[in-house]
Formats: structure tokens, C-alpha cells, sequence
């Protein structure tokens, strides 16, 4: 019963601090885990293949159930999770999911596309990262989690 006490939690969030609450507060989760998988995708240099098998790596020891597939006649991969914590939570606020793709992009250092996810009725959640892509990579600060 995690998930209700979490839409509760959420809710009310939302009714005291509006929609801008729910979304900080899916920033600041979502960065918790940038913040962790940062070194990892870093490590695998500028290629955004391999910085996206490495944050496939990384997403699927947290759980995630992750894995990368090649895009046929395209210059992308694909990101997919078969499996999320917080799916229940993230049906009713899918501020959780777009904040996690714009820490993909951030991670990769690409602009990134949201296919499908869980919540809506798709079999994984499914990222499109562009390879052919130059990467934008910037440092992800490793102290804290901004306010």
C-alpha cells in the first residue's frame, strides 16, 4: 500500500503547493538518482551509444529492469524499462516521468524522446536517444539536490 500513501502524500502536495510542487518535487526525486548514475555515464566518454548502454547498465542495477535496442535503418537506440517503481504513483502524476526523461537527456547529453510508458499502456517505457547527435555534456553537480 506504498503507492496510495504516496498519491495521498502527492495530493495533498499538490493542493497546498499546486501543479509547480508536484513538479519540484519529481525534479528533486529524479535528480537523487541522476546524481547517482552521473559517474557511471560519464565514464563511458562522449559516444552516446556507449553513454546509453551505460545508463541502461546503471538504470537496471536500480531496479529498473533496463535494456538498449538498436533503432533499424536510424541513427538511435532505444532505452527501455520493463519495470518501474513507481508506475502506480506515475499514472496519476506524470510529472515522474517526464522528469526522468529530462534527466536522460542531461545524462546522455542529447535531446531525447519519451515513446511510451507503463502508465499509458506500454509493454516497457521506451526512450529514443539519437546516436548521430553531437553531446552536449555538462557536469552534473555531486553535492546535494537543488532546492
Amino acid at each position: 500500500r506504498y503507492a496510495e500513501v504516496a498519491m495521498d502524500a502527492l495530493r495533498v502536495l499538490a493542493e497546498v503547493g499546486g501543479p509547480e510542487a508536484i513538479e519540484r518535487f519529481a525534479e528533486r526525486r529524479v535528480r537523487e538518482l541522476e546524481v547517482r548514475l552521473a559517474p557511471v555515464v560519464a565514464a563511458a566518454g562522449p559516444d552516446v551509444t556507449r553513454r546509453a548502454l551505460a545508463l541502461v547498465d546503471a538504470l537496471d542495477g536500480e531496479g529498473f529492469a533496463a535494456s538498449l535496442r538498436p533503432v533499424p535503418a536510424a541513427s538511435a537506440v532505444q532505452v527501455c524499462q520493463g519495470h518501474c517503481p513507481v508506475q502506480d504513483v506515475a499514472a496519476a502524476f506524470p510529472q515522474l516521468c517526464e522528469a526522468e526523461t529530462k534527466a536522460f537527456a542531461r545524462l546522455l547529453g542529447v535531446h531525447v524522446q519519451r515513446l511510451a510508458t507503463l502508465t499509458t499502456g506500454g509493454h516497457v517505457c521506451t526512450t529514443n536517444v539519437p546516436t548521430s547527435a553531437r553531446p552536449q555534456i555538462r557536469t552534473i553537480p555531486m553535492e546535494g539536490v537543488p532546492a
